[in-house]
């Protein structure tokens, strides 16, 4: 099992930035794939990025391409979302998920195939 803590997550000005940090804590984190997803008020979570055990492989949601950069440091057990030129349309509360096995990377996007999930941290860009 991996506990799962998110932070960084504020008010800010749309063209602005933001990093989220999510910290986990248990043995097997360097094993896990881990993923960012968002969740909007009144609508479904929905994938953001995704990055397997190594670092080497990352995946994003179209819209964020470009923008959000996933990067994980398992020496700290941290998993972290950087956003530049935020817009209003990504606010959200964003959650960090760990997934404990295999999976075909074109399952990362379904929120259902996660094991853990964290609390959330509230994203707000204002326009």
């Amino acid at each position: 099992q991996v506990q799962l803590v998110e932070s960084g997550g504020e008010l800010v000005q749309a063209g602005g930035s933001l990093r989220l940090s999510c910290a986990a804590s248990g043995r097997t984190f360097a094993t896990h794939t881990m993923a960012w997803f968002r969740q909007a008020a009144g609508k479904e979570r929905k994938f953001v990025a995704a990055i397997d055990w190594s670092g080497s492989a990352t995946y994003y949601t179209d819209s964020v391409k470009g923008r959000f950069t996933i990067s994980r440091d398992s020496a700290k057990s941290a998993l972290y979302l950087q956003m530049n030129s935020l817009k209003p349309e990504d606010t959200a509360v964003y959650f960090c998920a760990a997934l404990n096995r295999a999976r075909n990377s074109g399952e990362f996007p379904d929120p259902r195939i996660y094991d853990n999930w964290g609390q959330g941290t509230q994203v707000t860009v204002s326009s």
